[in-house]
């Protein structure tokens, strides 16, 4: 029969094979032709980790037969994991990580043969020691860094380099074990305190020793080291005294050496900063952060996949941030997997400690213990953002020759002292094995802290995170699943994916329509309908679940978009953009019975196939072309609400007031000369005497004009808030033109409704999706119509509104913006005798152009009703 520590081996041996397998058909699996180049990498890697742990393994059961079963199946779990991790993300650097786990395990296996008592290392202690200081500190003259800039915490040479702070750490624990081993009996036997080993003696000499380790890692600013450093002394120095006042004095200390570190080093300050607030600074400071978030995210509940995600958008994801990359490709199951190892060794590192005979293997296990769990808590954390980063390696997982062969000796200690252990011997009762307890609760507190935010950010938060236009994880899968096209309504192209798989990229035909379709760009983000639409157009809307999660757990992609029609009619679309040319202002013209959107037109413009030259020209213009002003830009509304209020007014009374002396008004320009005093004249030309006498007479709060309030739902962003409206007691037509302030959008609509006999229709953009069978559905709007003037207060507004000769409705009015500037608006629709679809315009310019902006609407009207009869 198999032993326990031989099948747990092979069970390592079957996950690592399998994890290879699929790291080789990932990068032919990222598209459903299966066109990519085979890998043998991960294969060398996997062939090192068998051949060197399979030595490994003879050696321990020939030389240390009772040692624990569990250690060796653990560091071999995780190594393996690692390795081929790293030789994901940077193959050259994984086969170097092989060659440094097989020269590891080589010294393990060399460093079983050593005497099993451990005696020539409780001896030599203050050797060791000062031995591990000497190399840290000559990094402060001769360090280097392998990757030419950035901290010199190395010493090497000949492309081979050694990282002294690494085994300073297992330094650090053999020399406390020892010193504490050796004092404390001594330390009892005083007469004063029979029993009792007093702190003085203890504290000044261990304090002297590791006060220098830390000034060099301070120096060096190592300051993850140090925390760890830190943490050991204090775990170390209240197992050997099991002294509580330990703990309390370091409860104290860390707020304040927090405090200190943080006015000191900016490094700790940026550090700090960004674990508290990370999205304050996303592309910054907190880039790293907020990218290892994006890669657990991404990785939900099964993961993409071994070598199906993007964990190399992280940085120093073969290193520090390893973690994120095995969230990021193997889910939810992976991440609690990685921890679960973790604690397991550190947790038997304890029970280790509890089942030894000696003070000194006892401080040794458990120092051991605490360096493994302390150091895997701080770097998982940081990548979590449970605690800040500190820029310590993950325990056998993390690139770095350095550690992984300080691990690997540290799990030789703790073979070497298991084997020591009695068959059956529980930890003397004369012992006090509080503290021990109270270790293992601590640690077993932060590996559930780092489980438990594992699935806050994987699958809670994960929907949210994703949708960042910051995550260029979505641009990388679009480059392989092609996404939908967006169409006008006679079927032409709006925006289409061009290229093959693997460098799938968009293009616009119609570039003046951009701040409506928007943009999807890997570096700036989507909007428009690009990101209203987003779901559809990826392939995440539209299929059935099952179809979504096979292309997911196959190709770590979701399925090929579905394209999308919309109502916009393109040569009326140019035809306004060419009209408004280079002038500020918005035009929307929709059916006003339908509430189908045939134009959104917005100036100035964009190119979307250009946006990586001209981003930067585009965030610096005052005048704002990525705005959508159909929807987003807030205008005041002014004496253009004049035809609203009529409207309003008629469908509450029969007659209409007296008309106010003109002369009342003198101050206040008309938008162009009206004909005659008359109500129908004053209310074409935009005259702002109307508003004073219809305003009064209104109920305000009982209902909204033209149903002007929140934002209509066209699939597109909105400007945050609501309409700006009149409240009650606030109703003079001055205060009127202070505070409505809506979208054009928003006046087409009311407009509407002014020609469709009261009623508001619900509008819409996309009027159509493609299906996975290619044939195409109706999409209804996603609003509902509602009547907001009667029947016989639309009609009485129209029959005053009629433009002479003209089968349409007109009002120009200006609308102050500020002191110094006016805005222009017109307000159109067709008459209700008018053959053909009924039409609906509204219209604003950012300048004082009344006749311009007369032109216009009737130009594009005149276009659109010949065009849709």
């Amino acid at each position: 029969m198999l032993s326990l520590e031989r099948r747990l081996l092979r069970l390592a041996g079957i996950f690592l094979l399998l994890f290879t397998a699929a790291l080789t058909l990932a990068p032919l699996a990222r598209t459903p032709a299966w066109e990519a180049a085979w890998t043998w990498q991960p294969w060398a890697v996997l062939l090192l980790w068998g051949a060197a742990f399979g030595v490994a393994f003879h050696q321990q059961r020939r030389l240390l037969p009772r040692s624990d079963p569990y250690l060796l199946p653990a560091a071999a779990l995780l190594s393996g994991w690692g390795a081929l991790t790293i030789t994901r993300l940077l193959p050259a650097f994984g086969l170097r990580q092989g060659l440094w786990l097989a020269s590891g395990l080589s010294l393990l296996a060399l460093s079983l043969r050593l005497p099993s008592d451990l005696n020539f290392l409780r001896r030599y202690k203050y050797l060791w020691l000062l031995g591990g200081l000497l190399l840290t500190a000559l990094t402060l003259g001769l360090g280097s860094n392998p990757l030419g800039y950035g901290p010199r915490l190395w010493l090497g040479c000949c492309g081979l380099y050694l990282q002294p702070s690494e085994p300073l750490k297992l330094l650090l624990v053999l020399f406390l074990a020892a010193y504490f081993a050796d004092r404390i009996p001594l330390l009892r036997l005083n007469p004063k305190a029979p029993g009792e080993a007093p702190l003085g003696p203890l504290l000044l000499p261990t304090l002297l020793l590791a006060g220098i380790a830390l000034a060099l890692l301070f120096v060096q600013r190592d300051l993850g080291t140090a925390s760890l450093f830190l943490f050991l002394y204090t775990t170390l120095l209240y197992l050997a005294t099991g002294k509580r006042r330990v703990l309390l004095v370091a409860l104290v200390m860390l707020p304040l050496g927090g405090l200190a570190g943080y006015a000191l080093f900016p490094v700790v300050r940026v550090r700090v900063d960004a674990w508290l607030n990370p999205w304050l600074d996303p592309s910054g400071n907190s880039y790293q952060i907020v990218q290892s978030l994006l890669a657990v995210a991404n990785g939900g509940l099964l993961g993409r996949g071994p070598g199906m995600g993007s964990p190399t958008l992280v940085p120093v994801a073969h290193s520090d941030f390893i973690f994120a990359a095995v969230a990021e490709e193997t889910g939810l199951p992976g991440a609690l997997a990685l921890i679960a190892l973790l604690a397991l060794l550190s947790l038997r590192a304890l029970h280790i400690a509890l089942q030894s005979e000696r003070a000194y293997y006892r401080y040794l296990a458990a120092g051991l213990g605490a360096y493994f769990g302390g150091q895997s808590i701080l770097i998982i954390g940081g990548t979590l953002r449970l605690l800040p980063l500190t820029g310590v390696t993950l325990p056998f997982v993390s690139y770095g020759g350095s550690s992984l062969w300080t691990n690997l000796l540290a799990l030789a200690l703790l073979l070497h002292i298991s084997a020591r252990r009695p068959a059956e011997r529980p930890f003397r009762e004369a012992e006090n094995a509080a503290p021990y307890a109270h270790l293992a609760a601590l640690l077993l507190s932060g590996f559930l802290g780092a489980a438990f935010l594992s699935g806050w950010w994987s699958v809670y938060r994960a929907p949210a995170l994703l949708a960042r236009p910051d995550n260029a994880r979505r641009s990388i899968a679009a480059r392989y699943s092609p996404r939908g096209d967006i169409r006008a309504r006679d079927g032409s192209f709006l925006a289409l994916t061009v290229g093959k798989p693997g460098g799938y990229t968009r293009w616009y035909p119609l570039p003046a329509a951009a701040p409506v379709i928007g943009y999807t760009h890997p570096i700036f983000g989507e909007s428009g309908l690009e990101a209203g639409m987003d779901a559809v157009l990826r392939g995440l809307e539209g299929y059935l679940a099952a179809t979504v999660w096979q292309y997911h757990l196959l190709y770590g992609t979701p399925p090929p978009g579905l394209s999308i029609r919309t109502s916009l009619d393109p040569a009326l679309q140019s035809l306004a953009d060419d009209l408004l040319g280079e002038t500020p202002g918005a035009l929307v013209l929709l059916n006003a019975a339908s509430g189908e959107i045939y134009v959104m037109a917005s100036h100035p413009a964009f190119d979307p196939n250009h946006l990586e030259e001209t981003w930067e020209d585009l965030l610096a213009d005052s005048r704002a072309p990525l705005l959508n002003r159909t929807v987003q830009g807030m205008y005041q509304a002014g004496p253009a609400a004049g035809a609203l209020l009529l409207g309003d007014y008629l469908s509450r009374r029969d007659v209409l007031p007296p008309l106010p002396a003109r002369q009342e008004y003198a101050d206040l320009k008309c938008a162009l000369p009206p004909a005659d005093a008359t109500w129908s004249a004053w209310l074409r030309a935009g005259c702002p005497a109307p508003l004073a006498a219809l305003g009064p007479a209104l109920p305000w709060g009982e209902a909204i004009p033209g149903g002007l309030g929140k934002p209509p739902e066209v699939c597109l962003p909105h400007p945050l808030g609501e309409t700006e409206l009149p409240s009650g007691g606030e109703t003079d037509y001055l205060g009127l033109s202070a505070v409505w302030r809506v979208s054009p959008l928003e006046m087409a609509l009311a407009a509407a409704a002014l020609t469709e006999e009261g009623v508001r229709p619900a509008p819409q953009l996309v009027t159509a999706r493609q299906t996975p069978a290619g044939e195409w559905e109706y999409l209804p709007a996603l609003g509902e119509e509602m009547r907001v003037f009667s029947p016989q207060g639309a009609r009485g507004a129209v029959s005053l509104l009629a433009a002479e000769g003209h089968p349409w409705w007109m009002t120009v009015a200006l609308a102050p913006a500020s002191e110094t500037e006016t805005y222009t608006w017109v307000l159109a629709g067709t008459l209700p005798d008018e053959a053909g679809a009924p039409l609906a315009l509204a219209l604003v310019l950012e300048t004082e152009q009344p006749q311009k902006a007369q032109t216009i609407a009737g130009d594009v009207l005149r276009f659109a009703l010949g065009g849709h009869k």
